[in-house]
């Protein structure tokens, strides 16, 4: 066992590989002697680099509808080099499958999902089926490995991330003070809250002991939710885009409580150990929401919103009966019990 060489896969976004690290650790602590690797989009690598119990965090490029073979087939020449023992993927996409197959490790583990080429489970040795939607995302992931007989550890739940310590210096720049940060955007319109919410927001958090400040995305979109916040409220402080994810990660690890809806830095801030608020319209909390002691979540009225729809079905949003004020009343009482241990 302890010669084992293990690689864990999962292509898909920012927020889902923060929440695959809870199973990463549960097959740490089977397999304590194992080189643990894992396979990742080139953009969610920082994820994971910080993390001392992995032996190697493999960066694969990825651009959304395109393979991009000539970039990848020599990462993918290195990993069949490795000869692994072992190799789990834990989301069962094509990309996935197509990768575990041509990297060959001995034993290939995947899930079985029900979209993708009809010969994809071909690509594995063993296939478990996809665990119903209703669970949260890292318990779906932990139950992936029940095929290897990993034990469930819900005290392993928590999400884990750290700041590089050559970005911390650029990000005390920014946050010189205890801040609450307040971030805007998501990849999808029907999960933000429209601008004056933030501004109400705003002054319902203008007698507590904190700076606000307010991020959002790097697109184009997702920056503009920040113009007309500062067109609206020209008092309220807006931080510039980041340049690298590891800046923003540095950055976010110096708040003192981070609010935003559904979206990827809510589950850094998790990692990182910020108390965190989350508010969920069309997606459920009960998946996707941070798990913790000083993570507090919000939903949404019962909504018909289609996943694959970027606006809202009903004129009264879903995510839009989240109300500042109910934020508002969570932030203070967190921040209580925080100061009163």
């Amino acid at each position: 066992m302890g010669s084992e060489k293990i690689l864990a896969i999962k292509f898909k976004f920012l927020g889902d590989v923060a929440l695959m690290v809870p199973a990463l650790r549960m097959l740490r602590q089977r397999y304590p002697q194992a080189e643990l690797h894992t396979l990742v989009a080139a953009e969610a690598a920082p994820l994971l680099t910080g993390l001392g119990w992995l032996d190697h965090v493999w960066a694969l490029p990825r651009t959304r509808g395109k393979l991009r073979l000539r970039d990848s087939l020599p990462i993918v020449r290195q990993l069949r080099s490795e000869k692994f023992d072992r190799s789990v993927d834990f989301v069962g996409n094509d990309r996935g499958a197509v990768l575990s197959r041509m990297i060959g490790a001995r034993e290939r583990l995947g899930v079985i999902a029900p979209k993708g080429f009809s010969g994809r489970t071909r690509c594995y040795t063993q296939t478990i089926e996809e665990l119903d939607t209703t669970r949260h995302e890292s318990v779906r992931d932990a139950y992936v490995l029940s095929a290897w007989d990993v034990p469930f550890d819900r005290e392993a739940l928590g999400l884990e991330l750290s700041p590089r310590e050559d970005a911390l210096s650029a990000a005390r720049e920014l946050i010189s003070k205890p801040t609450i940060i307040g971030h805007l955007s998501t990849s999808q319109e029907k999960k933000e809250w429209p601008v004056e919410y933030w501004s109400d927001l705003a002054d319902r958090l203008s007698d507590l002991p904190y700076e606000l400040a307010f991020t959002a995305g790097p697109s184009e979109r997702e920056q503009d939710l920040l113009r007309k916040l500062q067109e609206r409220r020209p008092d309220l402080r807006t931080l510039p885009a980041f340049e690298t994810l590891d800046h923003f990660i540095a950055t976010l690890s110096l708040a003192k409580l981070f609010i935003s809806p559904d979206t990827a830095p809510l589950h850094l801030a998790a990692g990182l150990g910020v108390p965190t608020i989350g508010f969920f319209g069309p997606t459920a909390s009960s998946r996707w929401a941070p798990l913790g002691k000083h993570q507090v979540c919000h939903q949404g009225l019962a909504c018909p919103c289609s996943g694959h729809l970027h606006q809202c079905a009903l004129p009264n949003r879903c995510i839009d009966t989240v109300t500042p004020a109910e934020i508002a009343r969570s932030a203070h009482q967190l921040l209580e019990d925080i100061a009163h241990g």
